[in-house]
């Protein structure tokens, strides 16, 4: 009896630890935080590079506390909203250059994908006293670099507020919704060009330059917003769709001396042209303008001087297909500048006089630079990241300005980014892979020695431990004359006498990257959870996806969602020659960009896909904006055929499989319009399909239950159609 007992017990034991390393996931489980990831919130380097600060949170309040690097001790909390009779609770921060103040953010809303609105503090760290900026919700609050003024945007005009005199000015006054907005940017700008605050101080605070938007013929779009009211309200603004009239743009300076506004004029004559950026140098008086024109093949650097208004072209450059915008200029202290370019047919880093002339070419090699860290005067070296060590995978690096002395400062196979302490003594790496969760580490920018481990996520990772996740196998596979980056999930039991059902991921836009080594993503647990349900899961990023040099990323301009659209066809068709992969249930979904190409797939590829679902489509490129589209496209009067040949509108007639369309009624990116063009094509067409519409949901379709619900009834689509 001792050793039945003994033996029950065992079986026991064992039937218990098998249960819990085979815990299956839920979809309530990947949308309600349960994978949900620990960071480091807000990051800053002070000045001082021996102390950085974050923002802490802890027991509904905020605090900004800053660290020595050295020891990783606190050293500090500079201020705590507990504090505060005035705050409750703030969300963000921003420092002046000198760190002499702080602004806090409160009452914050989203507008678009980047810009918001917010009731903005002004904290003094010596003093401790706290000033309101505004009584009205603000734009893009930022200080000047003694923290004595701070200029905003309200109401489309523009407004520096003088903290030792309490009074405000108004500088600009003609903006107004819909017509002229001074130094905010537009939506197609804010979008595109990623970047909301459209002025500058410059160094010593004399001068503020910006950039005024005249959207006055900028046709408009509508979209009712239905609320919980009787009658749904419109939303109405700007938005330029390719072919159609920008906003123009002008560039400015503000003279806080005098009170005048000074326009900038170029000796060289622009008609329909872009500015991207500006960029004050270390020279107070001296303004940097990035001008590119309407096909953005075309790149100019101009210097201009606040004290005469004069301009210099310094650096121009011209592609083929189209010239990428960075935030990567630097100015170093001799007003030689950093800046990289695909000149050579990989993006790489370039050093050149404050006149435009080549010093020299910093990085080469047949890989990419992905990141620009800084420059250390001191030991005149450069830190950058890139993926010489596989297109998957992210290092960081250091090397002269002189292109010598190269060093690989971080060793983990994965994905690594740095932030640099102000004096370059040391980074903060933030290390993740496939296999292992966010990490932050402290190293020596000298050579990349670890100094301390900060922060790990290993709760996370042991708790995964009981889900038993499958592996995510990456590998390449040659499609079309090219070597494709994949990656592919299987059944943990998978065995390859048994055949599988084939779900494939793809975004697919020009210069994305889907198949990286990094830590998962929301999505990816759902992958693994229809890899528990007997699905492989892969993803394929082919033709003009980036990270493998200009020819790669850029050979389909033109004509977007033909090559890529190919390389999935062909990818599923050798995919599902394997033994193992059932070729008669294959599916293909993709959101926004990969919505486009996952419908042309099905449409295209009758004879491979069995279903499609495509979220928050494009479907055809003449419905969205001029800066994306006319970048790799030019205009619809130029390249009519580009937008209708693989538009997937035109190719409904030839839908054999399951179909479901998804879009969020109020998605202000790509409209909704797309999706209402798509179901008239395939209604005429006779098409049988099934779709769903999220009311008052933006491109990103989320809010409440509302990511819970849209996978649910993905996973049922896939379920009931794969």
């Amino acid at each position: 009896m001792k050793y039945l007992k003994s033996s029950l017990f065992i079986c026991l034991l064992v039937t218990v630890l098998t249960s819990a390393q085979n815990k299956e996931i839920t979809l309530d489980a990947i949308w309600n935080g349960t994978f949900r990831t620990e960071g480091m919130q807000s990051l800053h380097s002070m000045n001082n590079g021996k102390q950085y600060a974050v923002l802490n949170f802890e027991q509904g309040s905020t605090a900004i506390d800053v660290y020595d690097y050295k020891t990783l001790s606190k050293v500090e909390t500079l201020v705590k909203s507990s504090d505060l009779e005035a705050i409750k609770y703030f969300s963000d921060y921003t420092f002046s250059k000198d760190e002499s103040k702080i602004i806090l953010a409160t009452e914050v809303e989203p507008i678009f994908r980047r810009s918001t609105l917010g009731v903005f503090y002004v904290y003094d760290i010596k003093t401790k006293a706290l000033a309101k900026i505004s009584d009205e919700k603000i734009q893009e609050p930022t200080l000047s670099p003694d923290g004595k003024k701070v200029a905003y945007g309200f109401n489309n005009n523009l407004y520096i507020k003088d903290f030792e005199s309490n009074q405000t000015t108004q500088i600009t006054f003609d903006g107004e919704k819909n017509k002229i907005i001074n130094g905010i940017t537009d939506w197609v700008y804010e979008e595109e060009f990623a970047f909301v605050r459209a002025f500058e101080w410059n160094a010593d605070g004399s001068y503020l330059a910006f950039i005024r938007f005249d959207e006055t013929e900028v046709p408009e779009f509508s979209m009712d917003v239905y609320g919980q009211g009787l009658y749904p309200e419109q939303d109405v603004f700007k938005y330029p769709k390719a072919g159609e009239a920008n906003a123009l743009v002008s560039l400015h300076i503000y003279d806080l001396k005098s009170k005048k506004i000074n326009d900038v004029k170029l000796s060289k004559p622009y008609s329909d042209f872009y500015i991207p950026r500006i960029e004050w140098t270390n020279d107070a008086n001296v303004l940097s303008a990035q001008y590119t024109n309407r096909h953005q093949n075309e790149l100019d650097l101009w210097m201009i001087s606040a004290n005469n208004m004069s301009s210099k072209l310094v650096l121009a450059e011209k592609d083929k297909a189209y010239i990428d915008v960075t935030d990567n200029l630097t100015f170093l202290k001799d007003n030689s500048f950093i800046w990289t370019s695909e000149t050579d047919g990989y993006n790489h880093i370039y050093h050149y006089s404050k006149d435009g002339k080549l010093i020299n070419q910093v990085t080469k090699g047949p890989w990419e630079v992905t990141n620009y860290y800084g420059f250390d005067e001191k030991n005149n070296t450069v830190f950058y990241q890139s993926v010489e060590n596989g297109s998957i995978n992210r290092d960081v690096y250091s090397i002269r300005i002189d292109g010598n002395n190269k060093k690989r400062l971080t060793q983990n196979e994965g994905t690594n980014s740095a932030d640099f302490s102000a004096d370059f003594t040391y980074f903060i790496n933030t290390f993740s892979s496939s296999t292992k969760a966010p990490e932050y580490t402290l190293h020596t920018a000298k050579d990349g020695k670890l100094v301390k481990v900060i922060k790990e996520n290993s709760s996370l990772e042991k708790n995964l431990e009981a889900y038993n996740l499958p592996k995510k196998e990456f590998s390449t596979i040659a499609v079309n004359g090219n070597d494709l980056n994949m990656w592919m999930i299987k059944p943990n039991d998978f065995d390859a006498s048994k055949t599988y059902p084939l779900f494939m991921f793809q975004y697919s836009g020009p210069g994305s990257q889907s198949v990286k080594n990094t830590w998962h993503a929301a999505n990816d647990y759902w992958y693994y959870f229809l890899a528990q349900k007997g699905y492989i899961v892969a993803c394929v990023d082919g033709r003009g996806t980036g990270f493998k040099g200009a020819d790669f990323k850029k050979v389909t301009q033109n004509e977007l969602g033909k090559y890529e659209v190919e390389d999935q066809i062909q990818a599923a068709k050798q995919l599902g020659a394997l033994n193992y992969i059932d070729q008669n249930r294959m599916g293909i979904w993709g959101w926004s960009y990969g919505g486009f190409m996952s419908s042309n797939a099905l449409f295209k590829g009758n004879d491979v896909f069995k279903m499609a679902i495509a979220v928050a489509p494009v479907t055809s490129w003449r419905y969205y904006d001029t800066i994306y589209t006319e970048r790799y496209m030019t205009t619809p009067q130029e390249n009519p055929s580009g937008y209708d040949d693989n538009s997937p509108i035109f190719h409904v007639d030839k839908l054999k499989g399951n179909f479901l369309l998804i879009h969020g009624s109020a998605d202000d990116n790509v409209h909704v319009q797309n999706t209402m063009q798509m179901v008239e094509a395939l209604i005429q067409a006779n098409k049988q399909f099934e779709w769903m519409i999220y009311p008052d949901k933006n491109h990103g379709i989320y809010g409440g239950n509302t990511r819970l619900h849209l996978y649910t009834k993905m996973t049922n689509y896939i379920k009931e159609n794969l």
